[in-house]
């Protein structure tokens, strides 16, 4: 099992920045891949980045360019730095933490970190 806490969201005007955090506990963190998602009210949630337990990573074509997520194993954290907001882009933002064990699926979400890009 995993408990994931995020952190990092806030208020940041348009062009600028901000970088996520999201701290896990309970399992073997290495072992899972990770990802970044957001939803805003009444809209479906979407995968913003993802990363493998070995480093490959995703990203949605709207953050492509602007947004790098990457993972730390030793501190059990991944991060999603985030450049070039735009207004669009505010949203809560949840921590993901998935693998497969024994042929079951094991998924676990953070509770969210609202981030809001606005003048």
């Amino acid at each position: 099992q995993v408990q994931l806490v995020e952190s990092g969201g806030g208020l940041v005007q348009p062009g600028g920045s901000l970088r996520l955090s999201c701290a896990a506990s309970g399992s073997i963190f290495r072992l899972y891949a990770m990802g970044w998602y957001r939803q805003a009210p009444g809209k479906q949630r979407e995968l913003v980045a993802a990363i493998t337990k070995g480093g490959s990573t995703n990203y949605a074509d709207s953050v492509k360019g602007r947004f790098t997520i990457s993972r730390d194993n030793a501190k059990n954290t991944v991060y999603l730095q985030m450049n070039s907001l735009k207004p669009e882009d505010t949203d809560v933002y949840y921590c993901n933490a998935f693998r497969t064990f024994l042929g079951v699926e094991y998924d676990y979400w953070g509770q969210g970190t609202q981030v809001t890009v606005s003048s």
